[in-house]
């Protein structure tokens, strides 16, 4: 079940949701506002992510060895 994450329009404050249909909506922890709106991921949005300098791509880091 997709979690995202969210800001609210009325306070700003930003939070994880668990949305079970397309139609419920996120509703804020701190102010109970219900216009949050959806951030985009690094992962939705393609990003790396940790230990990797790019899609597929192993760290040359710490451990990353990289291919010869």
């Amino acid at each position: 079940m997709p979690i995202f994450e969210y800001v609210c329009g009325r306070c700003g404050e930003q939070f994880e949701a668990l949305i079970l249909r397309a139609d419920d909506k996120a509703l804020c922890p701190k102010c109970g506002c219900d216009q949050a709106r959806k951030l985009a991921s690094g992962f939705a949005v393609g990003g790396g992510g940790p230990g990797l300098d790019g899609p597929g791509l192993a760290s040359s880091g710490c451990g990353g060895g990289g291919f010869s």
